[in-house]
């Protein structure tokens, strides 16, 4: 069932004073995604970014300047999951606190979303919002818990394979938590894949000690870091994962293209220092 945004029922504006917390980051995803959506020469097409964007009501620019990291980091994880799901079309992909991401409609639109069963999971104020402004989509089965409640693995069908993605979760949750969550995963669900995006030991304690976005907004602690080698290591570190590769963020503008440049990332410095992007294999 594909669903156009021109199909979107008419809205008031909504607060997104709902949200607080960690709850609240979705927003600040959110406010970079969209914002290059709405650039001729943005890194990303994301329709319904831009449509939650202009519909919820809230004061993003709190959140300092927005950039392309959150675009190019959505564009990977799209990437990997036409990949899965093209030799997979039947599978499940399971989104771990998914906030207001919009991945299901880009996938869409690329072809590879027709026969697919997507768990969409955050916490209850989370999956309001998103049913509030969301359209309805019988491939979606909508869980209102956190992924750390593991009663969602009960509702998965893995019959075709699992596609997990956590973007943008992992740095949130202790690093027991974090590394419980992709044992549990890998020991469950062998055969399918799993995506996560990490920030290197430096933010991390940056973010621990207090790390202000602007000057009226302190993002939360996130503290758990993991350098993209480390990420690799986990297939010989944590039983069921068979393979683990670290995956390039897309080139983007300026700054962003030299960073994504493969003899910027040789240097040890700054591979050690840099934000990652694993993908394991189960």
């Amino acid at each position: 069932m594909n669903c156009d945004i021109s199909s979107m029922k008419e809205m008031t504006t909504v607060s997104g004073g709902v949200l607080d917390g960690v709850s609240a980051t979705t927003l600040w995803t959110l406010h970079n995604r969209a914002s290059e959506a709405k650039r001729s020469d943005g890194v990303i097409r994301d329709p319904w970014a831009v449509t939650l964007f202009d519909t919820i009501s809230y004061d993003y620019r709190k959140f300092g300047k927005p950039n392309q990291s959150h675009g190019l980091r959505a564009v990977a994880f799209d990437a990997a999951a036409k990949a899965y799901l093209t030799s997979h079309p039947k599978a499940s992909v399971v989104a771990l606190a998914e906030g207001l991401q919009t991945s299901l409609w880009r996938l869409d639109r690329a072809g590879v979303a027709d026969q697919l069963t997507w768990y969409s999971i955050d916490l209850p104020p989370v999956m309001a919002l998103r049913e509030k402004l969301l359209p309805i989509d019988e491939r979606i089965v909508p869980l209102a818990q956190s992924a750390l409640d593991r009663s969602w693995m009960d509702r998965v069908d893995d019959s075709h394979g699992v596609f997990i993605t956590a973007e943008g979760l992992l740095m949130y949750l202790e690093p027991a938590d974090a590394l419980g969550l992709i044992r549990d995963c890998a020991a469950r669900f062998p055969g399918g894949q799993m995506m996560f995006d990490s920030i290197p030991h430096w933010f991390s304690e940056r973010t621990v000690k207090g790390l202000k976005l602007s000057d009226r907004y302190l993002a939360p602690p996130m503290p758990f870091g993991l350098s993209a080698d480390e990420g690799v290591a986990l297939a010989g570190r944590i039983p069921g994962v068979r393979a683990a590769r670290d995956v390039a963020m897309p080139p983007g503008r300026g700054v962003f293209r030299l960073a994504a440049s493969p003899a910027v990332d040789r240097v040890g410095f700054v591979r050690r220092n840099r934000p990652s992007i694993t993908l394991l294999e189960f």
